[in-house]
């Protein structure tokens, strides 16, 4: 069954290239898929967190409550984790030059729609279609990523593409915030969609797919990098069974991450989704200084990513032991937030900065695990399956914390986050032995 259209099908292997040629394109067109990459998932986060940084703002220009903002944020959660598994199943199966331009193109159109519509069901349904729109921009870069770096350096590697999106999102806290200020809150959603409509033309130019796809062996080849199992170095692109069933839901190593990422992705969002809000309420702060926290929490972790990751790599890939880690500082950041002063602003900014500093590294390495204990034809479908815990995790905190905090408070919205952090910690230390040693060994059971 064909499920792709031709344009975006996987392009096909050609005539492989004369060495002097491998030996001087292989580099250059590794650092341009990661560029390009990079470049383009930043530019995901500024049409994607933009909407909770004037939340506040759109909300008392339009009457909205905070259980609105809510459904928003956890419509737009829900979309995104469904289309985060049905688009990364299609990802696999697709050329990422074409389909990554088409998912900006598409969450740009959101965007710009979003910002002209005064309705409530207008804005509701354009923010559900904006999440599923987002959910074409992780898959097609872990399919590039997999493709063109090798087993051992995929932590070093995704650790350094993964600081995109803390770079997107922290310019997005910026650039909305000031944006707003000067020119009202729609341009939070004019500026970034016009951007994302000229990063898909970037793309477009930039993109590659696989390494045979120009003439180059298979980067295991490349790099001298063999797993002990064959299954990583199959270059046949998977059926649907295989990818859904065979690489995922018989992985119950993939059920294992999907499980702590459902309870990350709530300690993760909690700051992001509501944290601008809280600070202005409870705080006492400005426009501008709610962005701030946003950008706390995004541009802390651009060191510890790429530390982590590398640390994960020369530890022989003990990801798991890496996350539990680093979860714990957030559980102490969380309860610091709870009992912090009020007129302690600069307190809490560093508060979010520790979150942002230690959980954005666990998301990244419950990522590279699935892929560590998967295939690399698989990659999508397994972050996405992974993902779609995630984001319903997120869905639950988008609604469950602004209902707490209306009905209830804030500490009590923030004490149910504790505890998920907790719960996060606890699943996340099943994993502490795991190793793609490990994953080589389970490969090879199954092959």
């Amino acid at each position: 069954m064909s499920w792709n259209f031709p344009f975006l099908r996987p392009a096909a292997h050609i005539a492989r290239l004369p060495d002097e040629q491998v030996k001087r394109l292989y580099p250059k067109l590794r650092w341009q898929i990661l560029e390009s990459t990079f470049i383009g998932y930043a530019i995901f986060y500024l049409v994607r967190n933009n909407l909770p940084v004037v939340s506040r703002e759109m909300g008392q220009s339009l009457g909205y409550s905070k259980g609105q903002i809510g459904d928003l944020l956890a419509a737009t959660a829900i979309s995104y984790g469904v289309g985060k598994f049905i688009m990364g199943a299609w990802s696999d199966r697709s050329n990422p030059r074409y389909f990554m331009p088409m998912g900006l193109l598409f969450t740009a159109f959101c965007n710009l729609a979003f910002a002209t519509a005064s309705s409530y069901p207008i804005h509701l349904a354009l923010w559900s279609l904006n999440g599923l729109a987002q959910s074409m921009g992780w898959a097609p870069c872990g399919r590039s990523l997999g493709h063109w770096y090798s087993l051992s350096e995929r932590g070093t590697k995704f650790a350094i593409w993964n600081v995109a999106q803390n770079l997107g999102g922290g310019l997005t806290g910026l650039i909305v915030a000031y944006s707003t200020t000067l020119l009202g809150w729609r341009s939070a959603f004019y500026v970034p969609g016009i951007l994302a409509v000229l990063c898909a033309v970037y793309l477009l130019v930039r993109l590659r797919d696989t390494p045979q796809s120009v003439g180059l062996p298979p980067i295991e080849e490349y790099r001298n990098d063999y797993p002990a199992s064959g299954n990583e170095n199959s270059e046949k692109e998977l059926g649907t069974r295989d990818l859904l069933v065979n690489y995922i839901l018989k992985n119950r190593y993939v059920w294992l991450f999907a499980g702590a990422n459902f309870f990350v992705y709530i300690a993760r969002y909690a700051m992001l989704d509501w944290g601008p809000t809280y600070l202005k309420e409870v705080k006492h702060a400005s426009l501008g200084e709610g962005g701030v926290s946003t950008a706390a929490l995004e541009f802390s972790a651009i060191f510890s990513s790429i530390l982590v990751g590398w640390l994960s790599d020369k530890l022989g890939g003990r990801r798991g032991m890496m996350s539990t880690v680093c979860m714990v500082p957030v559980f102490l950041a969380y309860i610091g937030i709870i009992y912090s002063p009020d007129n302690k602003l600069w307190l809490d900014l560093v508060l979010f900065g520790v979150i942002g500093f230690f959980v954005y590294p666990t998301i990244l390495l419950l990522v590279v695990s699935a892929l560590d204990f998967t295939s690399k034809k698989a990659v999508g479908t397994a972050a996405g399956f992974i993902g779609l815990f995630g984001y319903i995790g997120r869905m639950i905190e988008g609604k469950g914390i602004g209902t707490l905090a209306e009905r209830y408070g804030w500490n009590a919205a923030l004490y149910a986050v504790l505890i998920c952090t907790f719960l996060a910690i606890v699943l996340l230390s099943l994993s502490w032995k795991l190793s793609p040693r490990t994953a080589r060994i389970v490969k090879s059971e199954n092959s």
